[in-house]
């Protein structure tokens, strides 16, 4: 067995400035600079999920939207017990730990998605028409997550999400009801957000960690043809810069310190029409997914920053593998900008926290979306309350390498331990799925690692076969216990075990593993035989002699189309 020593140098993660910014976040020409004058790279995570339910993130995208997500919850336990839901899932989706370990991890801003319907009463349903009723309690918990972020010394940033009638035919990320006037086509639904940024910046107009007001998120409308396009092909995009120079106005009158933040059409990325610079304190928001991680990609966004002399922030992004996010950090830090991913956790493997929804929550699932019976009304509301509860960090799955892909890599090409291990003494069991944590080529090979689909024209793809564990593009599966194992490994891939040898001796090496075809892996080059088999089996790989010291060992795939790997195994000769 070969073993490497490990890189033991590591770049600062954060600048010093990011670090300890202090005061009102302003606009320095095409900077964000705090108040001392110091340049400041947001890093950020979007709360997604909280005030605002996107269908996908509870495995119910075929669902869509909030309003009707709550109808089926509705249909299936009454309205009753429908709210109580909700309200425990506001009060423990995102709660002060949350705040707390982004800090700790090394993020310094996080984005709040509002759903207007958290602060205000939709037009067609205020008491009377032109005015306003204001939902105290939605503000109450704008006001303790500002408190959270004080204490934790995180930016917020206010985003409007979801914006009275609706801001685009991308239905699920603004809650649309197709069948009542969006905010293009009503003028009221457009004084009611004038109105509602009006009495935010009234409220927070003092407050210096609240790092700007995210104006609108994602336009996504065609004006020529209502309903139907996403404004992609919008060349002059009148009606959304005009709504945003209001709502700039509204809020100039009663806050002159926070910075205000724009998106284009396109889900924010069409700035095609984009008048004169309206307000000294503007800051320009793209969003980016599924492409490229190279400056084409950015070009046009870049080029918008040149020609307005404005800063530019990349408001959203993720969903994606670690290879993706670890390259479009890079490259945007790379350009001075800073970044805010999407979103902090949800059902599923690939951000920060995963929340676990509990079996009685995925047979809701099954029945809202047309594929299981309809549950009992009592076990649906014992596991919506199971779904709400097991929402909170404490009972969150950490994905350690997800951080680590944001946080370490884009600065430090070196590979990491997933888990720290001994070897000496006695047998040493590693897991397969305990690879070490760095990028691809770095930590592992893989035949696909990201999707790039936006870019390539294709399908979606799937960079971990399994999509559970971790997310890379390691395909991932688990037992009938749960227990997690590598499956699809395939020839020319690989995956590194970083360990400390507490003292230099002779080892041998096995895996258990399986493959229903045959193949052959190995830590050299010339592998050993698994012979074809349905069951798992335990391999020898090699006696070795190890020297002590911190090392690495490799595990490859020579020649295999579905070899399936559960551990390593090393025994003291």
């Amino acid at each position: 067995m070969k073993f490497r020593t490990a890189a033991l140098a590591l770049t600062a993660l954060l600048s010093s400035t990011a670090a300890h910014a202090e005061g009102f976040l302003k606009v320095e020409g095409t900077q964000i600079v705090d108040g001392s004058g110091k340049s400041v790279i947001l890093r950020g995570m979007g709360l997604g999920g909280w005030m605002l339910q996107e269908g996908y993130m509870l495995k119910l995208g075929e669902v869509g939207q909030q309003h009707k997500i709550r109808a089926k919850l509705v249909e299936l336990v009454g309205e009753e017990r429908t709210a109580t839901f909700y309200r425990a899932w506001l009060d423990n989706h995102t709660t002060e730990a949350d705040i707390a370990a982004m800090a700790k991890w090394g993020f310094n801003s996080v984005r709040l998605p509002i759903h207007f319907d958290q602060l205000t009463l939709p037009t067609d349903k205020e008491p009377k028409p032109g005015q306003d009723t204001w939902h105290e309690e939605g503000f109450q918990r704008i006001d303790r997550l500002l408190e959270w972020s004080k204490a934790n010394r995180i930016y917020l940033i206010l985003d409007l999400h979801a914006a009275p009638g609706g801001q685009g035919n991308d239905l699920a990320i603004s809650d649309r009801d197709p069948a009542k006037p969006s905010l293009w086509q009503s003028e009221e639904n457009q004084r009611k957000t004038v109105a509602l940024w009006t009495k935010l910046a009234a409220r927070y107009k003092d407050e210096s960690w609240i790092g700007g007001y995210d104006l609108i998120n994602e336009p996504n409308w065609s004006f020529a043809t209502p309903g139907k396009g996403n404004g992609c092909d919008e060349t002059e995009n009148k009606a959304v810069w005009s709504l945003q120079q209001r709502i700039s106005a509204a809020i100039r009158k009663v806050d002159k310190k926070h910075i205000v933040i724009i998106e284009g059409n396109c889900w924010g990325n069409n700035y095609k029409g984009l008048p004169p610079v309206w307000d000294a304190n503007m800051v320009l928001s793209f969003h980016k997914y599924w492409n490229r991680n190279d400056e084409a990609s950015i070009a046009e966004i870049t080029a918008t920053r040149r020609r307005t002399n404005r800063p530019i922030w990349l408001g959203e992004s993720g969903e994606n593998s670690n290879v993706w996010f670890r390259d479009a950090i890079a490259l945007v830090e790379g350009e001075g900008i800073g970044w805010n991913f999407w979103p902090l956790k949800k059902i599923g493997f690939n951000q920060p926290l995963e929340i676990d929804p509990g079996e009685g929550w995925m047979k809701i699932v099954a029945w809202a979306t047309g594929k299981g019976p309809k549950p009992d009304a009592d076990a649906a509301f014992a596991a919506m309350m199971t779904f709400a509860e097991n929402s909170r960090f404490e009972k969150n799955i950490v994905h350690r390498d997800v951080i680590d892909a944001m946080l370490r890599q884009p600065h430090d090409a070196s590979y990491r331990p997933f888990v720290a291990r001994r070897i000496g003494g006695g047998p040493l069991t590693i897991r397969a799925v305990d690879y070490d944590l760095g990028a691809a080529g770095v930590a592992y090979q893989d035949s696909v690692d990201a999707d790039y689909h936006v870019a390539t024209g294709g399908d979606w793809a799937v960079w971990n076969n399994g999509r559970t564990y971790r997310n890379d593009g390691v395909d991932i599966a688990r037992g009938a216990d749960g227990a997690p194992y590598v499956s699809d490994f395939v020839t020319g891939e690989w995956m590194r075990y970083s360990a400390e040898v507490a003292k230099a001796g002779r080892w041998t090496v096995a895996a258990r593993v399986r493959s229903a075809k045959g193949g052959r892996i190995g830590i050299d080059e010339s592998g050993i035989a698994v012979p074809a088999g349905a069951a798992w089996q335990v391999v020898k790989l090699a006696d070795v002699d190890l020297p002590a010291g911190p090392g690495a060992a490799t595990l490859r795939a020579i020649d295999c189309s579905d070899c399936e790997i559960a551990e390593l195994v090393f025994t003291p000769r």
